[in-house]
């Protein structure tokens, strides 16, 4: 797969060399807190190097990229493209930056906007989607950077930590995109 390189990060293939980076925030509750119900539950070391070989095989309904460092292709985090649906065009994606020191530099909003590009332009998809938990106020504010449109709240569907709480619809249109990028031309 070919890398997609940004300004300061390159979206490219899993590597076996990940799988430390991955152990390091696959378990920590202060990273998976705003991640889905998949990590509620312990991952052990065969869990992540499984997750790892089927993304490297290719043995997945699931695309997905390294956030990686351009510089040096050093792990940062991870972005997935997942129930990708061919026929009516749209995706859902999620995104993970894997360690506190690298949240709020912006690499996670570089990051959408390159997958945003590859969605709409290379993957030819009309629709890209995402959900995102109302206490996770950072990411909601950068999906919203991004040119995400709340479409819907759930209300009360996510218990977490002894209290329920909305999960937010989002969802952006590629016209919506290319709006955004003749906006920035002009």
């Amino acid at each position: 797969m070919p890398h997609i390189i940004g300004a300061r990060i390159v979206l490219r293939e899993y590597r076996q060399e990940d799988i430390p980076d991955i152990r390091r925030w696959v378990n920590d509750p202060a990273i998976t807190h705003g991640l889905s119900d998949v990590f509620i539950y312990p991952h052990s070391q065969a869990n992540s190097e499984s997750f790892v070989q089927m993304m490297i095989d290719g043995n997945s309904e699931t695309k997905g990229f390294v956030i990686a460092h351009k510089d040096t292709l050093d792990y940062i985090g991870q972005l997935d493209l997942f129930k990708i649906n061919w026929m009516n065009r749209h995706a859902t994606f999620g995104i993970v930056i894997g360690r506190d020191s690298d949240l709020g530099k912006g690499y996670g909003r570089e990051a959408i906007r390159l997958i945003q590009k590859f969605a709409f332009h290379a993957l030819n998809l009309h629709r890209l989607e995402l959900e995102v938990y109302a206490f996770n106020e950072r990411a909601h504010r950068c999906y919203l950077a991004c040119g995400f449109k709340e479409e819907g709240r759930l209300r009360e569907k996510l218990f977490r930590e002894g209290q329920y709480y909305d999960i937010i619809q989002m969802g952006m249109l590629r016209s919506e995109y290319e709006a955004v990028e003749q906006a920035k031309e002009s």
